[in-house]
């Protein structure tokens, strides 16, 4: 018997044997690096202050944590929470109801699977349609103020809760009070280096910088912090991290801006993975489609034009005809906008705008804004409107009667662009406009947990001591993120890992 033909049988009964079960896998590698003493120690560690790190604080103190500390790399709190558009998403409330809409935990369950394409995971998704009505009862407990009902596309019926201001800041500005007043300290300029892990794998604390200032990559003063009930990474998405988002989608170059805020770099996704955290959905990058190129970030824009789908059409200023559904969630316009490779324009008529939009979606104040910096225009009549766009005005014109038609049947054959009852045909103007370009807006994939907001490494097996909300987390949303949705995914995940820590000796 040959030399070779040992070798191979030898190989071949290797196989066999791992075949079998009856070797071991290797070990998880593990970054072992414990401090013999640390510079602090608290129960219960948050990286972030936005929806999903303020939450999971209010909720840990609630709980009977005595000693949470959150922290921040930027200089203010919020992230890019405090600037999203003011509005979270619940289905089967009191306004709901006061409203006449008929809507379940159920339908929202469906809504969140038919846009995720299939990929969201069933017991995420599950997990925020069943608490959804519960944290909106929270959120107005923690001190909330909501105004109306409002539509995003995708959903089924109208079910984004806004705030009285339209803005994020409605919903993180009385968190943040609500951590004032219960003692939680919320830390500024302290970025995270590394995740501190044990020779078996669970998490202990981290390895952090105070005094951080952001832009200058060396700076702050090296600490440790030791967490006894856990570490949250709740720091967000990569959108800002032009490296990054190539690595799983090429085409999101820096050609294409973001809306997020500029600390949205996903270095914690990075700490997570050397210790051997797994990714899932990293390559499924939403695009917002309905910022506007006239201004930049995320923008007054999304305001208007989120509430004026399905008051009027969407228009290739190329051709003056619609191309898309204009209730169809986000990646399908923003798909179809990019393939068309330059802005597009949507427009409802002022009396539209201001029965169903300002007022609702958008206060009468940015809305004045946005005409004054010429986010939106507005034009007397079609034909002005064709000439400042560079339309063809008599295939305006048709698109135009075509829409009013559809307003007046209750039905769009061309596109089944939802159309609802009370919107008034834009037959006459003044109209009001706003031109449409996509930015990177939102990372759909991150780290994978489970339904206790519990981290897992590539093996399904739970990390000990590591928990993730938020957008830094994966799998929740599958391919497509319906509007609001996010922040109520963001709290409730937060509120979990609170409450599953809360249980930890």
């Amino acid at each position: 018997m040959s030399e070779t033909q040992v070798s191979r049988r030898g190989f071949l009964g290797s196989v066999a044997a791992l075949t079998a079960g009856t070797v071991a896998a290797p070990a998880l590698a593990h970054n072992v690096n414990v401090p013999a003493k640390w510079d602090k120690t608290v129960d219960f560690l948050i990286i972030g202050t936005g929806f999903a790190g303020l939450g999971a604080a209010i909720e840990g103190h609630e709980q009977g944590i005595k000693n949470i500390l959150v922290l921040d790399k930027m200089p203010s709190a919020g992230g890019n929470s405090i600037i999203n558009g003011g509005a979270v998403a619940a289905a089967g409330t009191d306004m709901q109801e006061k409203a006449g809409i008929k809507d379940s935990p159920d339908l929202l369950f469906k809504d969140i699977i038919k846009a995720g394409g299939g990929l969201a995971h069933p017991d995420l998704a599950r997990h925020i349609a069943d608490s959804c009505v519960e944290n909106y009862e929270w959120l107005k407990k923690v001190g909330v103020k909501f105004k109306a009902v409002t539509y995003h596309g995708g959903h089924s019926v109208p079910r984004s809760h806004a705030v009285t201001n339209n803005s994020g800041s409605g919903f993180i500005n009385p968190m943040l009070a609500k951590c004032k007043e219960y003692g939680i300290p919320v830390q500024l300029r302290t970025i995270v280096d590394e995740l501190i892990v044990d020779d078996k794998g669970t998490v202990l604390g981290v390895k952090a910088r105070t005094g951080y200032r952001f832009g200058r990559d060396k700076s702050g003063k090296v600490t440790t912090i030791r967490a006894t009930k856990g570490v949250l990474i709740a720091s967000g998405g990569f959108s800002q991290n032009v490296k990054m988002r190539e690595a799983h989608d090429p085409r999101l170059n820096a050609k294409f801006t973001s809306t997020n805020h500029p600390g949205a770099t996903g270095e914690m996704t990075q700490a997570a993975q050397m210790i051997g955290a797994n990714t899932i959905h990293m390559d499924w990058i939403q695009l917002g489609p309905w910022t506007s190129p006239d201004e930049s970030g995320f923008g007054l824009a999304p305001l208007f034009v989120e509430s004026a789908v399905g008051y009027g059409p969407m228009v290739d200023p190329a051709t003056g005809k619609r191309f898309i559904q204009e209730t169809g969630n986000r990646k399908v316009r923003a798909d179809a906008i990019v393939a068309i490779g330059h802005p597009t324009v949507i427009y409802t008529s002022e009396k539209n705008a201001m029965n169903k939009i300002v007022g609702k979606n958008m206060t009468p104040e940015l809305y004045e804004r946005a005409l004054k910096n010429g986010v939106l225009r507005k034009f007397a009549s079609l034909k002005e409107m064709a000439d400042a766009y560079g339309i063809k005005y008599d295939t305006l014109v048709e698109t135009n009667k075509e829409f009013d038609k559809c307003i007046r049947e209750q039905k769009d054959p061309a596109f089944n662009c939802k159309m609802f009852k009370d919107a008034i045909q834009n037959a006459n103007g003044p109209f009001i406009a706003c031109r449409l370009w996509p930015r990177v807006h939102h990372c759909m994939g991150g780290l994978q947990i489970n339904d206790n907001a519990q981290v897992e490494n590539a093996r399904g097996e739970i990390i000990n001591g590591l928990y993730a909300a938020g957008e830094v987390t994966g799998g929740v949303h599958g391919m497509v993120r319906l509007g609001t949705v996010a922040v109520a995914d963001c709290i409730i995940f937060g509120r979990t890992a609170a409450r599953h820590a809360a249980k930890k000796a």
